[in-house]
C-alpha cells in the first residue's frame, strides 16, 4: 500500500508501501548513542532548581546529536578540517612568538640607533606579516568550512527527522511550547548553535597557546621585582606573570558577575523574536481571509504587541551590553598600560632595554587577550546557550514521538496489510488525543476494491482525524488500519497544498514536474476545467496566492488524473465548488478511474448519489462511534448517465452496524 507505512512528501500525494529508504532511516543516522529520557524534576526541587536541570539536560540533549557530526556516521571531513584547524592555530602563535621578538630586537636597535640592524629587521618584517595573514586567513576559510558543513549535516539530520511520519504535523497535535516555531529553531537557532562551538573552541585553543607561550615570555624577560616596604624588602618571582593573572582574575571575575543573566535575557530575547517572526508569516499566509474580513486593525494590534515584547527583550539586553561593554572596553584601555609603568623602573636603572620592555608590553597584552578571551565573547557565549536550547526543545519533542511510535508499552495505531481482496481494514480502531481522550471510538469497516464509501456526520465528530488516522498522519489510538498489499494512496484534503514554483510543478507535486510530459499535464488540466491556465504552465508565480480556493481543489483532482492510485481519500475536497462544478469532478474521477477505491468525508448530501455505500459516525461521550453502515440508493435525478457510470450492481439496503459484505451474504 501507499502511504500507512512509509513516508510521504505531502499530505495530498501518492505514497508507495515500501518505497526506496524511509526518512526516518535517514534521520537515524544523526544519533551516535540514544538520547537520554526526558527529565521529570522532583517534587523536591524549586522551581529555580527544576529550570537549572531542564537547561542541562537540553545541552545535553543538543550535544548527542550535534558531535555525531565527528563520528563514523558523520562528515568524512570532519576529523581533516578540525585537525587543519588547531595546526594553523599552532603554527601561527609560532609567528606571533616570532613578531614578538621582532618587536624586541627593532626597538634595540633603535635604542642603539643602529642602521643596519633596523634596514635587515624591516627587510624581515613583511615575511612575518604574509605568513601571519595567510595562517589567520587559511584558518578563517577552514573554521568557515566546518560551521557550513556542520550546520548542513545537523540540519539535514533533523529535518529528516522532523518530516519523518508526519512528525512535522503531529508537532501541531501536542502540548508545549519546545517546539513552537520549528522553522525559526531549524534555521537562525541551528546556524548559531553550530557556528559558536567552533568558534569558542578555536578562541579558547588560541587563547591557551598563546597564554602558555608568553607566559614564559614575561616570566623571562621580567625576572623578579624587588621592592623595599616600611624596610623590609619583598621580592615577586615572575611580577609580570603574577600582575597579568591577577589582571585577567579581576576583569574575569567582574565580567561574570556584570554579566551573570546574560544568558537568561538573551534566551527569551531569541523566543520572542521567533514568535514575531511566525506573527508575520501568519498574517501572509492568512493574507486574503483577513482582508475579507477587515482584520487588519486587530492584526496591527497583535503584531504591535508582540513587538512590544521584542522591543521590551532588547531593552534588558541592551542595558547587560551596556554593562559588559563597560567591563571590557575598560580593560583594553588599561592593559596595554600596565606592562609600561610595571617595567618603567627596570628601565630607568639600567637592567631593561627598551626593546624589552616593547617585548614585554607586547607579550602582557597578548596573554591579557589570551585570559580576557571569556570578556570578549561572554556575549556570544550567551546568545549560543539560548539558540542550544531552542533546538535541543524540538529535538526532545521529536524524541517523544519516535517514542511514542517505538514503544511496546504505549497505545497506538497499527498499520498492516488485508488478508484477502478488501481494499481497507479498520479492525476495533479508536482514535485518541495525545493525552489519551477519545475521539472515535471501535470502529469496524471493511471496504472492498472500487467501492465509494461517503463518511458522514456532525462537525465534530472527528471524520477528518479518522482520515487522518487512515492515511497514517494521526499516531495515537490502537486497533489497526490494514491495506490491500502493494496498493497506492492518494490524499485530496480541503486545502490543497500548492508548492511555490512553475504551475507545471504544482499539478506534478509531490513527484518531479518532468515526470509527465507537458501534453500529459495539459491533458489533465483541461479534464478539470483549468485548460484557460495552460499557457501558464511554465510561469513560476506565487500560484498558492494567485489560484482560487476552486481553481485549487480542481488542481488537485487534476494531480490525482496523473498518478492513478489504487485508493482514494477526499476530505472535503470539494468544499470550495459549486454544486455543478462537484457534480462535474466526481463524474470525471468515476470514468477516468473506473476501478479506484474512494473515501469521501463530507457535509454535502448531494455527494450520495456518487458514493456506493455511506457510513455515519455520531458524537457520544467518551467518543464518536460508527452507528450506520448502509448502502446507498442512487438518486433518479442524475439520470442514466450516473447509472452507467456507478456500479452496474445495485446495492441493497442493510441496517445499522451491519457491513455490506454481511448483507451480500445474508441476500
Amino acid at each position: 500500500m501507499t502511504g500507512v507505512k512509509s513516508n510521504s512528501n505531502s499530505a495530498d500525494g501518492t505514497k508507495p508501501h515500501g518505497a526506496g529508504r524511509s526518512s526516518q532511516e535517514k534521520a537515524s543516522t544523526v544519533e551516535v548513542e540514544p538520547p537520554p529520557d526526558d527529565i521529570e524534576p522532583g517534587p523536591e526541587l524549586t522551581p529555580e532548581e527544576a529550570e537549572k536541570e531542564r537547561k542541562r539536560y537540553l545541552l545535553k540533549r543538543f550535544w548527542i546529536s550535534a558531535r555525531g557530526y565527528w563520528s563514523r556516521r558523520g562528515d568524512g571531513f570532519a576529523w581533516p578540517c578540525t585537525i587543519g584547524l588547531l595546526s594553523l592555530i599552532g603554527v601561527n602563535v609560532c609567528f606571533q612568538y616570532g613578531i614578538n621578538i621582532w618587536n624586541r630586537a627593532i626597538f634595540d636597535a633603535i635604542e642603539q640607533r643602529n642602521a643596519h640592524t633596523i634596514y635587515f629587521l624591516s627587510a624581515v618584517f613583511p615575511p612575518l606579516v604574509l605568513g601571519s595573514v595567510t595562517l589567520v586567513t587559511s584558518q578563517v576559510y577552514i573554521r568557515m568550512m566546518i560551521q557550513r558543513r556542520w550546520r548542513s549535516w545537523l540540519t539535514s539530520a533533523l529535518i529528516a527527522r522532523w518530516l519523518a511520519n508526519g512528525r512535522y504535523y503531529q508537532l501541531n497535535l501536542i502540548g508545549g511550547e519546545g517546539h513552537r516555531n520549528p522553522e525559526a529553531r531549524l534555521s537562525e537557532d541551528l546556524r548559531i548553535a553550530t557556528e559558536s562551538p567552533v568558534d569558542f573552541l578555536a578562541g579558547v585553543i588560541s587563547a591557551f597557546v598563546s597564554a602558555s607561550t608568553f607566559i614564559v615570555v614575561l616570566w623571562t624577560i621580567g625576572g623578579a621585582l624587588t621592592l623595599q616596604i616600611a624596610g623590609s624588602v619583598i621580592t615577586i618571582p615572575g611580577f609580570l606573570v603574577v600582575t597579568a593573572v591577577l589582571y585577567a582574575v579581576i576583569t574575569s571575575s567582574s565580567m561574570a558577575v556584570i554579566g551573570r543573566h546574560f544568558v537568561e535575557v538573551s534566551e527569551v530575547k531569541n523566543q520572542v523574536e521567533a514568535e514575531f517572526r511566525y506573527t508575520l508569516t501568519h498574517v501572509r499566509e492568512n493574507g486574503e481571509s483577513i482582508a475579507l474580513l477587515g482584520g487588519e486593525e486587530e492584526e496591527r494590534n497583535d503584531l504591535e504587541t508582540t513587538f512590544g515584547n521584542v522591543l521590551k527583550q532588547w531593552a534588558l539586553l541592551a542595558h547587560q551590553y551596556m554593562r559588559t561593554t563597560l567591563m571590557s572596553h575598560g580593560s583594553m584601555l588599561i592593559a596595554p598600560v600596565v606592562p609600561v609603568l610595571l617595567c618603567a623602573p627596570k628601565f630607568l636603572e639600567g637592567s631593561m632595554t627598551l626593546g624589552q620592555v616593547m617585548q614585554a608590553a607586547s607579550a602582557f597584552a597578548i596573554v591579557q587577550g589570551a585570559f580576557g578571551w571569556l570578556v570578549d565573547n561572554y556575549p556570544r557565549l550567551a546568545d549560543w546557550n539560548a539558540s542550544a536550547h531552542r533546538v535541543a526543545s524540538l529535538m526532545t519533542s521529536l524524541d517523544g514521538l519516535e517514542r511514542a511510535e517505538k514503544s511496546d508499552s504505549l497505545v497506538h495505531i497499527e498499520h498492516g496489510e488485508t488478508e484477502g481482496e478488501a481494499m481497507l481494514c479498520l479492525n476495533d480502531l479508536s482514535v485518541t488525543l495525545d493525552d489519551g481522550t477519545a475521539v472515535v471510538k471501535e470502529t469496524e469497516v471493511e471496504i472492498d476494491p472500487g467501492e465509494r464509501v461517503l463518511v458522514a456526520g456532525e462537525s465534530g465528530t472527528g471524520k477528518s482525524t479518522l482520515v487522518r488516522a487512515i492515511s497514517g498522519l494521526w499516531p495515537w489510538g490502537h486497533g489497526s488500519v490494514n491495506f490491500h498489499p502493494n496498493s497506492r494512496l492518494f490524499m485530496l484534503p480541503q486545502r490543497p497544498y500548492i508548492p511555490s514554483g512553475t504551475l507545471r510543478r504544482a499539478v506534478a507535486y509531490p513527484r518531479a514536474a518532468d515526470d509527465w510530459t507537458l501534453d500529459e499535464i495539459k491533458a489533465v488540466m483541461e479534464k478539470v476545467g483549468l485548460d484557460y491556465l495552460n499557457d501558464k504552465i511554465e510561469e513560476d508565480a506565487p500560484w498558492d496566492q494567485t489560484l482560487s480556493g476552486g481553481e485549487k481543489q480542481r488542481l488537485a483532482f487534476a494531480r490525482l488524473l496523473l498518478h492513478n492510485p489504487d485508493i482514494i481519500v477526499l476530505d472535503e475536497a470539494t468544499s470550495a465548488l459549486d454544486e455543478k462544478s462537484q457534480d462535474n469532478m466526481m463524474e470525471m474521477v468515476i470514468r477516468e478511474l473506473p476501478k479506484v477505491t474512494i473515501i469521501s468525508v463530507a457535509h454535502r448530501a448531494e455527494l450520495e448519489a456518487f458514493h456506493s455505500r455511506k457510513i455515519t459516525l455520531e458524537r457520544r461521550e467518551g467518543g464518536a462511534k460508527l452507528v450506520s453502515d448502509i448502502d446507498l440508493v442512487h438518486r433518479p435525478r442524475k439520470g442514466n448517465l450516473l447509472l452507467r457510470l456507478l456500479d452496474e450492481r445495485r446495492p441493497m439496503p442493510k441496517g445499522n452496524l451491519t457491513s455490506s459484505k454481511e448483507a451480500r451474504s445474508r441476500g
